[in-house]
């Protein structure tokens, strides 16, 4: 639901993910900024799964969740509306992005990230967020979540 004299939501685009508590934790942050949570593909988990359950606590009535089987279909139910994509392999960082309301953000699967042939068949929609540390291969997926939708939300004037 969105409230009245705010813009359209954002959206969370989780493909395939593979941890519960990630997935609570993200449905929880969509709840709290009023962003859609798309889930696609197969899950790792059951929707049903206790972990998931309990990491998105009692705010799952909060929370506007749509499955669906590929990134494909919800690319075809959702034509010409922006698109980015997280990567660590990305050149360009989430602070350089442009956002708009309506922007849907897509996070790949924890241990293995988005598909190489989507990455580079939109390129100059990949966004990454730095890490400084050669030691630390990444963040966890619902920390970079937040970090890409606050900047989002920051940029489009609904943390003012």
């Amino acid at each position: 639901m969105i409230m009245p004299g705010f813009a359209k939501p954002f959206h969370i685009v989780l493909v395939e993910p593979e941890i519960p508590p990630n997935t609570g934790n993200i449905a929880r942050l969509c709840g709290a900024t009023e962003s859609v949570l798309h889930l696609v593909g197969p899950l790792g988990f059951s929707l049903n799964d206790r972990y998931l359950k309990r990491a998105g606590l009692d705010y799952w009535d909060a929370v506007d969740v749509r499955r669906w089987p590929s990134l494909e279909a919800l690319q075809e139910a959702f034509p010409g509306v922006r698109y980015w994509y997280t990567s660590k392999k990305a050149r360009r960082s989430y602070a350089q992005a442009e956002y708009r309301p309506g922007d849907f953000l897509v996070f790949g699967k924890e241990t293995q990230g988005l598909p190489e042939d989507l990455l580079s068949r939109h390129a100059g929609r990949c966004l990454r967020i730095p890490i400084f540390s050669d030691r630390v291969r990444s963040l966890n997926l619902s920390t970079a979540t937040g970090i890409v939708l606050y900047e989002a939300l920051r940029q489009t004037g609904r943390l003012d």
